[in-house]
């Protein structure tokens, strides 16, 4: 999950760095990998979390 959250960070990146030279559509499309990404890695993590309170109780 930690690599998950790496590669949003370097979309996110990138996206800023084409936001910054003009490439928008390059931006859009990195900004929108590293939202997917982002929601991902979130929606894992409580999946995670549930499983082991549940498998603790």
């Amino acid at each position: 999950m930690g690599n998950m959250l790496y590669y949003a960070v370097v979309f996110l990146v990138v996206a800023l760095v084409a936001a910054f030279l003009g490439f928008g559509g390059v931006a859009g499309t990195a900004m929108e990998g590293a939202r997917i990404l982002f929601w991902v890695a979130i929606i894992l993590f409580v999946v995670s979390l549930i499983a082991g309170l549940i498998r603790k109780a």
